[in-house]
């Protein structure tokens, strides 16, 4: 006689985890601005040593931690709290990673505000902020964006360049589209002497690029082009044109009829570089890429998240020969080489 299986007793642990997750996106935007994370890495471990360090009281400082340690940001052991492998990475101020300056954009009322309708988003279909979103023009969201998201983008702007071979030295001309705070048309120009890079963005946010080029050294070779990447005109010859995390703010039909644009102003045989979050055909796998449709359903008309048989089809059709999917881990972003 074989004995029943039994059911997993339901639970709304799950719920009340989702309907309190405000509190833990409030916690580590909190815990990045007191810095505590560089202190706890530094030896500062107790809360009454992180509450002088931090100018905080005790009690707020406990209860942070042990929050933090509940959501594997922290681990403690005997009243003191150390770090984990991601926060020692990508949070401790020190670590070259550290990307917590991404917390002032995506914590923005700009962006955020997007999603505290999220029924009328839903029944829309689309972004109630507005006709555009975060697409109206010069919105000053993208500013922040290029401020606060270029630490995030240092690897893939890495993984790139090295995919594409810039030590190579060849001679590149490179078109940045909606180029943000400018490190992927910066790090190719950095990794070779031989690229001249023309970013397009616009104006206000231009100027963020041509910051971070003149620190990266490279801005002599880094040009401008201010306008809507939609009206602009781009030039061409272009041996490679860059279009990241850009893709998904579009319908395929906007997107269609913007890499025919991008084709003609590749000279024969050039490579346009697309970088973007790309879910499997079910759609809710990998877990970020497939999670990142509702970010573009809350902050866009129309923008979702493609899968890469989308992407091929758009592209074939706007005139590209092939396209080819390369995957950057650990990262969650995927890059499509497409060849004209």
């Amino acid at each position: 006689m074989t004995t029943p299986s039994r059911r997993p007793q339901p639970t709304p642990e799950r719920i009340f985890q989702a309907a309190n997750a405000y509190q833990l996106t409030h916690a580590l935007k909190a815990a990045v601005e007191l810095d505590l994370f560089t202190a706890i890495g530094e030896g500062t471990d107790t809360p009454a040593a992180l509450a002088r360090h931090c100018g905080v009281a005790e009690r707020g400082a406990r209860i942070l931690c042990d929050f933090l340690v509940v959501h594997e940001f922290l681990t403690k052991n005997g009243g003191r709290y150390s770090l984990t492998p991601d926060s020692a990475a990508f949070l401790d101020r020190r670590s070259p990673m550290c990307i917590g300056p991404c917390m002032n954009f995506l914590t923005s009322p700009m962006f955020m505000d997007g999603f505290r309708d999220l029924a009328s988003v839903v029944r829309k279909g689309g972004t109630t902020m507005g006709a555009d979103g975060t697409l109206a023009p010069e919105h000053p969201v993208w500013v922040e964006f290029a401020r606060s998201m270029a630490p995030l983008q240092a690897m893939p702007a890495e993984s790139i360049a090295r995919l594409l071979n810039a030590d190579s030295g060849s001679k590149w001309k490179v078109l940045d589209i909606a180029a943000g705070h400018g490190l992927f048309g910066i790090t190719l120009a950095k990794h070779n002497p031989n690229a001249e890079i023309h970013a397009v963005d616009w104006p206000n946010v231009l100027a963020v690029a041509k910051e971070n080029a003149q620190k990266a050294g490279v801005s002599p070779r880094h040009h401008a082009i201010p306008g809507d990447a939609f009206a602009v005109d781009f030039g061409k010859d272009f041996d490679l044109i860059l279009v990241t995390n850009f893709l998904h703010h579009c319908d395929p039909s906007a997107i269609e009829k913007f890499m025919r644009k991008v084709h003609a102003a590749l000279k024969p045989g050039g490579r346009a570089v697309t970088l973007e979050f790309i879910p499997n055909e079910d759609r809710i796998s990998p877990p970020m890429p497939a999670a990142f449709s509702m970010i573009m359903l809350g902050s866009t008309p129309a923008g979702d998240a493609y899968t890469f048989a989308e992407f091929d089809r758009m592209f074939r059709n706007a005139g590209f020969a092939s396209n080819e999917l390369h995957a950057l881990p650990p990262l969650p972003a995927s890059v499509i080489i497409s060849t004209k």
